[in-house]
């Protein structure tokens, strides 16, 4: 006589892993403190006080936390407990140093009466606005792939827009990649990549049987049917017009690079990586021979020192700012951070590295592996493949963006314009990367949630639910 059996479908359901926001408010506990304590540290380094908004800025940054934990607690309970405490973290770093970069200017003209950072809170508190709308509206984040051309339309409209816009309001420092309306500017290629991503991630789900198709083996490697080479040709193509006509290397190298991984992950077939690195550098040798803005920013690369009272003076500024730092930092308000040209957005790690030294720079780079690894891991956990392959791109986005940008300021790679996510000064990058994480928080509460049988196909503001292996 056979013992009762157990319904697989109810253990499922009933093995609810732990929901873990008591750690997350632990660690985003964690993050205001070090915020707060940091900021204090500027002002009495630099002034010998803490200023008077001090009290104001901690009760208003510990506010934003909160309000967004409270949110994931509520819509995403199930949400990796760590993602959002690095972005506290991150966000929180960026804002102390775009404050002691002010205070520097200050120091420097007294004249001198725009404070960047309180901008920077107010675009955080936007982004954290955004990150909220979009929790609560997209409960499942499968919604997102019937809107997978209409985002690729999108996507495609706001990356050429700057470029059809005259250059008087859409060009700063020779790339035309923002727009400029009434002393406004936004740049709109931030939310293209996101846009793109999905698009990516939709098409790729449905195409990626016919993409893995092998039409012969060379030296071990499976290679693709040459008629499958359309969609990387095409993105191929989509990356070199955002260079000649938006003049800017940083958006190119990003799309076109998220794009091949994302192909990578969907077929597993590394002949693909292979084509995008051919790709990559018959291009770049091509914009190199063919286009003077990236002639001068390769030459400039390989000899800063040899451009120093030139194109070279803000890499080489940059480079004894680092050197200056060494291994501990000249504290923070201890050192000259603001001798780099645009040291708020563009050379934010150099001012990073001198005064937290390398072990601080490190520290910080770790905080972005630890972003990167949960967005991997949400992509290896969540059971749908269109989750995985948005995780991946999303992840693998942030990871290279920062790759090129730490690059750039070490000597390691040339300068591409690209921010430092969450760290640096600029609305429209935090804003976006803020977009970015509320993606990855969903998808991630979907990977961790129980799963229960499916009942309805996904709409959008509906809960998620997941379908049970049989």
């Amino acid at each position: 006589m056979s013992g009762p059996t157990t319904d697989p479908r109810a253990s499922a359901v009933g093995s609810a892993p732990p929901k873990r926001r008591g750690t997350e408010a632990a660690l985003l506990a964690f993050a205001v403190l070090i915020t707060v304590v940091a900021q204090s540290m500027v002002d009495l380094t630099i002034t010998g006080s803490l200023r008077p908004e001090m009290a104001a800025f901690s009760a208003w940054i510990t506010a934003l936390w909160v309000v967004a934990h409270l949110v994931i607690r509520k819509w995403a309970p199930y949400a990796d407990p760590l993602l959002l405490p690095a972005v506290a973290l991150l966000v929180g770093l960026g804002l102390t140093f775009i404050h002691r970069l002010d205070l520097a200017a200050e120091q420097v003209d007294s004249t001198v009466t725009r404070e960047d950072a309180p901008v920077q809170l107010v675009w955080a508190t936007l982004g954290v606005a955004l990150f909220v709308a979009l929790l609560v509206v997209v409960r499942d984040h499968r919604t997102l792939s019937r809107y997978a051309y209409t985002l690729a339309l999108g996507g495609l409209a706001l990356l050429a827009l700057p470029a059809l816009l005259p250059a008087s309001l859409s060009e700063v420092n020779g790339a035309k990649i923002w727009i400029r309306v009434a002393g406004f500017s936004i740049q709109p290629g931030e939310f293209a990549k996101i846009c793109l991503v999905v698009f990516f991630a939709a098409y790729l789900v449905d195409k990626r049987d016919v993409l893995a198709l092998a039409s012969r083996r060379v030296a071990g490697i499976e290679l693709p049917r040459g008629r499958d080479l359309g969609p990387v040709l095409l993105a191929w193509v989509l990356s070199i017009l955002v260079l000649v006509f938006e003049r800017d290397l940083g958006s190119s190298l990003l799309l076109f690079g998220i794009f091949v991984v994302m192909l990578y992950v969907a077929t597993e077939r590394s002949s693909w990586l292979l084509i995008g690195v051919g790709l990559f550098a018959g291009g770049a040798f091509i914009a190199y021979q063919i286009f003077g803005h990236v002639r001068a920013r390769v030459d400039t690369w390989l000899d800063p020192f040899a451009y120093q009272d030139g194109a070279g003076y803000q890499l080489v500024q940059s480079l004894f700012g680092l050197g200056t730092g060494g291994l501990f930092g000249a504290g923070l308000g201890g050192g000259r951070p603001d001798q780099v040209p645009v040291a708020k957005s563009d050379f934010i790690a150099s001012a990073v590295g001198e005064e937290l030294g390398l072990f601080g720079l490190v520290a910080v780079i770790l905080v972005y592996l630890i972003l990167v690894e949960r967005g991997l891991r949400t992509s290896l956990v969540v059971r749908d493949a269109f989750g995985k392959l948005l995780a991946a791109g999303l992840a693998f986005a942030v990871a290279w963006q920062v790759f090129v940008v730490l690059g750039g300021v070490t000597g390691l790679l040339p300068l591409t314009g690209l921010t430092t996510p969450f760290l640096a000064y600029g609305g429209s990058s935090l804003v976006a990367n803020f977009v970015l994480i509320a993606l990855l928080v969903r998808i991630s509460d979907a990977a961790r949630r129980p799963a229960t049988p499916h009942a309805a196909p996904p709409r959008l503001g509906d809960a998620p639910t997941e379908v049970v292996q049989q």
